[in-house]
């Protein structure tokens, strides 16, 4: 295969939000390692072999929701604008560089001419004015990423290689960021988008594409000839189903799997030592939490679902708050591997992390106590309070089957509860029916989570009234069930707060609202935990560099950076001074910026783990 061409010095790579800011990209600031490899470079048939553990709710793009099925994806396409293995930085993807107007409404992206998808056909702008266009103008087409959109404006290809995209007003996050962009020549074609399943045989921009889904045997998939970085070093990967993590770290043990992550701690210290696998604890992206329903609604405001009744009182949620002990759970069950939480935005991003100056709903019994005695929810004989209605206070508590770490929780809150005189059952279901009841509100309590990028904008969104579903629980996604229309403004506020220290205190205003609403429970931020094959693969690539994760990346990194163990010192691919953390993946970016001007990291959409 002949090497992709690299960019040139002189190409543009970024602009800002004001007139005249300009990131460059030099050719000898982009890592060796992204060289194309030859076909003497790349053993035929080196497979990656991944454990799948949780669902994969979809592979079409539009609709999927779940950290299994969007990791799979991010491998597969590609935004306009991605982020960097180095620290989040934001790199090139589709485009090679984007400017901004005076005002900051008008952004123009620059896609080189020389790209093309995996099936040969050529991209252009107009892949990603029909991606753009299609979620506008189909309502079914917005579930997983559609309130990106609601300042975009238009979006036109002006030629194949320019994307002009108007704003309604300024917006903080790089809209290039926000959106995969589909394969016109493929997408356009389908009877329906919406219905899809884009599982066999698929077409993409990014390193790797899906040839075969299914629910038993899992998914394949394989090496992308015309990546435009180059040719991964392994000719596919795959995706295997197992039960459960005990029976994934077995089938690493064995061989029969390269790496495995959303480990245990218990999982995760007994590997450390074990022949031919390294363990990597690497700074999370996600928050751990625990969802207590206000009482859901539909887009349109109807009530849905089950949850009890009482707990739309916000004294009754703050209360259940405070009984729970999140040090201790970080303690025990986790065996403190991962930090503490305030807010929803992880510590991996220090710069909207909420301040955690006004913790008033963090752990204290006697308070939570005293809080409802005052609440008007007497405490009977048997030890059990009853709501305003003389009801018995009977909460479920939900969690998923698959993952260890939810009984183990559930086992600790279940007591803190009954402290403050709440009865609580726990149910733990398959992953589908979770992800089905806490769409339409049918639970009291259940545990959650989320990954994010390092902008919060989606996570934010997925707050407001606006994200709410359908009675059929389509539509958009909420994170939540929540709604506010004095946090609604509050999110388009920061939205469009160009400002960085001025945006991070709105940012931090908007955690503030969700935790002082009692609606999330947000218990720490845990470690990523993973462990790999170093018999069989090089080191891999961590975002960021230093203390970063291999799996469930802002992007493709991880895995298109895997070495099978050999190759590396065969050719030039690990080039003097080239860190061998970074094999395949840009290092970080030189910037130049013009005076005054502001740069701000940007995001990902989030993902969640456990659907919300």
């Amino acid at each position: 295969m002949t090497s992709r061409p690299r960019l040139s010095a002189q190409r543009k790579v970024a602009a800002g939000l004001l007139a005249g800011m300009v990131v460059l990209a030099p050719a000898a600031l982009v890592s060796p390692a992204v060289a194309a490899t030859t076909p003497a470079e790349s053993p035929a048939g080196t497979t990656l072999k991944l454990a799948l553990t949780g669902d994969i709710d979809s592979l079409n793009p539009f609709k999927a929701i779940l950290a299994s099925s969007t990791s799979i994806l991010a491998l597969q396409y590609q935004n306009l604008v991605a982020y960097g293995a180095e620290n989040n930085e934001e790199v090139p993807g589709m485009a090679e560089s984007w400017t901004t107007s005076d005002d900051g409404t008008v952004w123009t992206f620059h896609l080189p001419a020389d790209r093309e998808w995996s099936d040969g056909e050529p991209i252009t702008a107009n892949d990603a004015e029909w991606t753009f266009q299609a979620i506008q103008n189909n309502d079914e087409l917005k579930q997983a990423n559609g309130a990106l959109l609601t300042s975009v404006e238009k979006v036109e290809a002006t030629d194949d290689e320019t994307l002009v995209m108007t704003l309604a007003e300024p917006q903080a996050p790089n809209p290039g960021t926000q959106l995969p962009i589909m394969p016109e020549h493929v997408w356009s074609q389908v009877d329906d988008p919406a219905t899809f399943a884009n599982d066999a045989d698929t077409v993409g921009s990014g390193p790797f594409t899906v040839a075969t889904y299914d629910k038993t045997a899992g998914v394949t998939m394989k090496a992308n000839p015309n990546f435009w970085q180059g040719e991964a070093k392994i000719a596919t990967i795959t995706f295997a189903p197992y039960k459960n993590s005990d029976a994934a770290v077995q089938a690493l043990k064995t061989g029969e799997l390269d790496v495995v992550n959303g480990l245990t701690p218990a999982q995760f210290q007994a590997l450390e030592n074990e022949p031919g696998i390294t363990t990597n604890a690497g700074t999370g992206r996600r928050y751990q939490a625990i969802a207590i329903n206000p009482g859901t609604e539909t887009a349109d405001g109807t009530a849905l679902g089950d949850g009890n009744p009482a707990l739309q009182d916000v004294d009754l949620r703050r209360a259940i708050a405070m009984a729970i002990d999140s040090a201790t759970l970080l303690e025990k069950v986790m065996q403190g591997l991962g930090e503490e939480a305030t807010g929803e935005v992880p510590a991996a991003y220090p710069v909207y992390q909420m301040s955690g100056t006004d913790l008033s709903l963090a752990y204290d019994p006697d308070a939570a106590n005293a809080l409802l005695d005052n609440a008007g929810y007497p405490m009977g004989t048997d030890g059990v309070r009853v709501d305003k209605n003389g009801t018995p206070l009977e909460l479920r508590l939900m969690g998923r089957n698959t993952d260890p770490i939810h009984q183990q929780m559930a086992d600790y809150v279940k007591p803190w509860l009954k402290v403050i005189g709440i009865e609580v059952s726990t149910v733990m279901k398959a992953s589908a029916q979770v992800n089905d009841d806490s769409v339409l509100g049918n639970y009291d309590l259940y545990f959650t989570g989320w990954g994010m990028g390092p902008d919060p904008d989606f996570q934010l969104s997925m707050n407001q009234c606006s994200s709410r579903p359908n009675a059929d629980g389509t539509g958009a996604t909420s994170e939540n069930n929540y709604c506010s229309a004095e946090f609604d403004a509050l999110f388009l506020e920061q939205h469009a707060e160009l400002d960085q220290d001025k945006r991070s205190a709105l940012v931090n205003d908007a955690q503030q609202m969700i935790y002082d609403s009692a609606v999330n429970k947000v218990l720490y931020y845990a470690n990523a935990l993973e462990a790999y094959r170093s018999d069989r693969f090089e080191p891999f690539a961590t975002q960021p560099a230093e203390g970063g994760v291999i799996t469930g990346q802002n992007g493709p990194w991880g895995y298109y950076s895997a070495t099978p163990v050999g190759l590396a010192s065969t050719g030039s691919e690990t080039d003097a001074g080239v860190n061998p953390l970074a094999v395949g993946v840009p290092i970080a970016l030189a910037v130049i910026i013009g005076a005054g001007a502001i740069l701000f990291i940007r995001r990902r959409r989030a993902t969640a783990d456990e659907r919300a």
